[in-house]
């Protein structure tokens, strides 16, 4: 059963931001679904898929360009996970220097926009997977590895991402 609380309550630009993501997430959750009602979810999945990549590789380029030691995970932390989305995804460091950052994520705006469209875990989780696939696009765009542990959406406590310079897992 998914969990998904939120602490940070009533900072304008969280829940700006919150709604963005949410419906970000509520287009690719009803593109998916009705694709899958139609009998056409595998094929929803790979452009889906492709699509958020695509972002990835786009954003991450833009967050490259954007940080002063780009082969500096932390400085590469800093750059993506500035203030604003810290407190969105009500983040927690758990280690972050030169060579690695290990991030756990309290909260998931799209999964909450997942489960406001009254979605099931196991579509919440198929979800979030193909999110993530930005995630890891981004971290392959700046040369680093990727690692993605527990997730909100398959019921745990956290979402646990790392990224990391290769070899150093």
């Amino acid at each position: 059963m998914i969990d998904n609380k939120i602490s940070i309550k009533g900072d304008p630009i969280v829940d700006i931001q919150r709604g963005a993501m949410g419906h970000r997430a509520t287009w690719t959750g009803l593109t998916y679904t009705k694709a899958r009602e139609a009998g056409k979810a595998e094929e929803a999945e790979k452009f889906i898929r492709e699509a958020i990549s695509e972002t990835g590789k786009v954003q991450g380029a833009e967050i490259k360009a954007k940080c002063q030691e780009p082969e500096n995970v932390s400085c590469f932390a800093e750059t993506f996970l500035t203030p604003n989305v810290v407190k969105t995804f009500e983040l927690e460091f758990k280690t972050k220097t030169e060579e690695r950052v290990d991030v756990e994520f309290h909260h998931c705006p799209l999964v909450k926009a997942w489960q406001d469209l009254g979605f099931d875990d196991a579509t919440c989780e198929k979800l979030c997977d193909m999110a993530m696939d930005g995630d890891r696009r981004i971290a392959k765009a700046m040369g680093f590895g990727f690692h993605l542990g527990d997730t909100i959406a398959k019921g745990c406590k956290t979402c646990q991402v790392s990224f990391f310079k290769k070899g150093n897992k």
